[in-house]
């Protein structure tokens, strides 16, 4: 059995500051420890640790057993990467190499081939090729190849053979991580690093992994911020805020009650430590008083003067964490009546012909399994429609989005501009720009402001600490919450959200929903956060048989 012991764990991030310090926690065999906190506090940052991929210079992490990793947006990676790529890429690191060699050299062959069947280059590219062939077998490419089949069987409902050259982009998000679930869950590593595993998947998938994690032998530590998922399947929390983090040791059911209690007892630490350090001081401020006159009390003056001197360096204990402010003014605007008209909207190869009408203030939920269509459906909104009006225009990106084959139309009303919230946060044109740059710059559909301003609202935003730091380097949840401030600016007065809550810490959450109660405007959402929908009135579910029908109540179970 498999297991990571952190001891004393600390990080500096490239400006210097530190992120975190005194990090300490175990994953014993068979244990599922959940990570938890704020956005930016160091999650994934801890878990990049742990596997490697970002060197501990203070402190130590020990593993032991196999090590499988499934990372934040595991196949947001390059357009050509094949699901051959994807399954190479989680399989243990001997496997990988003769993997990349036996891809390498068929490659090669086949070159060599066709410049001349029978020459020497053909021959030894054949030898070569038969090689890396054996040492593909020795590695265990032969069983591994037999659990490809099995899992592409069970989420993509083909053979291994059949599926090994599609393209990654082609699965929809929830395809995508089950399929990785899957390969990790079911392969050899006997410890799982899993970052926020749950994204994407629709309500089945989620408590299929709920169902699977409890059932499993490995050792997993993960970063989700879905509570019911937390609640159904910790052993063990750790939650990371205030610069380091603390073990609970019971699960996320009593997690939030036990955190109250530790902030209660902190606050009566520092309490008693401040009463004590007043008492020290004013004892040494005495006797230093009393042997300006009197010689015979300088020992004790000295005594005092350590005594205070070494209780300070002590240092006083840690002070309860901040609870995050996070305030979102989304404002939106009056238009039409009619927000959305759709008329024998049919998007190709997903949905049957329905027709759909939103009207100016509604809350709308689309539901439904993974690869039904509903982010397609928000694609062909932010677009404008199938006839956009140059007055209402696609805004804060969304015009840059892939175009939807559909037949039908849909329209969008009067004064209706949408603004686009994108599941994977794919904004290539923020990457390499700072915060305050982007705000400072704005773009066509957005004024620019100095910085001043910039970091007056990255505060709201509980961002101003990354105000200077490039988009493409923050953590998941901290790029939800600009591209959310982003909305915010853009002057949209339909929001378009698909899956907004998957990266978002509790806090976070909280002050979208807030948001979007004083919305002056309509908002349509895709998404499977069973608490979040709970904040809407109208359910659109998209069916697994093409169907597209209004429901009076959230529908989870259907394929």
């Amino acid at each position: 059995m498999g297991y990571v012991d952190v001891a004393a764990v600390g990080h500096i991030l490239p400006d210097g500051r530190e992120l975190f310090a005194d990090v300490s926690f175990r994953v014993g065999e068979g244990s599922k420890v959940a990570l938890v906190g704020p956005n930016g506090a160091g999650k994934t940052t801890l878990l990049r640790m742990v596997a490697g991929d970002l060197p501990v210079r203070t402190g130590t992490v020990a593993r032991a057993g196999g090590l499988g990793v499934m990372r934040q947006f595991i196949g947001m990676i390059g357009d050509e990467t094949t699901l051959a790529d994807l399954a190479l890429s989680l399989a243990p690191p001997p496997l990988r190499a003769a993997g990349s060699r036996l891809a390498e050299t068929e490659t090669a062959m086949r070159a060599a081939e066709v410049r001349g069947k029978f020459s020497s280059a053909a021959g030894k590219a054949q030898l070569a090729y038969a090689d890396a062939l054996g040492a593909w077998g020795e590695a265990g490419g032969y069983d591994a190849e037999v659990l490809f089949d099995t899992v592409a069987t069970i989420v993509l409902h083909q053979p291994w053979d059949a599926v090994r050259d599609r393209p990654v982009r082609t699965l929809s998000g929830g395809q995508q991580k089950r399929f990785a679930l899957e390969l990790l869950l079911r392969g050899p590593d006997e410890v799982l690093l899993l970052d926020e595993p749950d994204n994407f998947l629709d309500v089945p998938g989620k408590r299929w992994l709920e169902a699977r994690l409890r059932e499993s032998t490995k050792s997993v530590l993960y970063v989700s911020h879905d509570r019911e998922l937390l609640a159904q399947s910790a052993d063990r929390v750790v939650a990371v805020e205030g610069g380091s983090a603390w073990v609970h040791p019971g699960g996320f059911a009593s997690w939030h009650e036990a955190r109250v209690a530790r902030h209660a007892r902190l606050d009566e630490l520092r309490r008693r430590w401040d009463e004590e350090h007043q008492k020290l001081r004013e004892l040494m401020l005495m006797y230093k008083q009393k042997a300006a006159y009197n010689d015979g009390l300088a020992s004790r003056y000295q005594a005092a003067q350590t005594r205070l001197r070494k209780f300070e360096e002590a240092g006083p204990p840690p002070v309860p964490p901040k609870d995050q402010d996070i305030r979102m003014r989304l404002t939106g605007g009056r238009t039409g009546k009619r927000a959305v008209v759709c008329d024998q909207l049919e998007l190709d190869g997903l949905t049957f012909p329905f027709d759909l009408e939103i009207w100016y203030g509604d809350r709308v939920a689309v539901l439904g399994a993974n690869g039904t269509g509903k982010s397609h459906f928000l694609r062909l909104l932010a677009r404008g429609g199938t006839d956009p009006d140059p007055a209402n225009g696609p805004v804060d990106g969304a015009a840059a989005l892939a175009p939807v084959a559909h037949d039908g139309a849909v329209r969008l009303g009067a004064r209706v501009r949408p603004g686009h919230f994108s599941q994977t946060h794919d904004r290539p044109e923020l990457t390499a720009k700072t915060l305050v740059e982007i705000l400072w710059r704005g773009d066509e559909h957005r004024q620019g402001m100095d910085r001043h301003a910039a970091m007056g609202v990255l505060s709201r935003y509980e961002l101003a600490g990354q105000g200077d730091q490039r988009f493409g380097t923050l953590s998941g949840g901290q790029q939800a919450r600009f591209l959310v401030l982003l909305l915010e600016l853009s002057g949209a007065t339909l929001l378009l959200l698909d899956e907004p809550t998957d990266n978002l810490d509790l806090a976070s959450a909280e002050a979208l929903e807030a948001g979007l109660n004083a919305f002056e405007g309509t908002v349509v959402a895709v998404t499977h956060d069973r608490w979040f929908t709970r904040s809407f009135d109208r359910f659109v579910l998209f069916r697994g048989d093409s169907e597209v029908v209004e429901t009076p109540e959230p529908v989870w179970d259907v394929g």
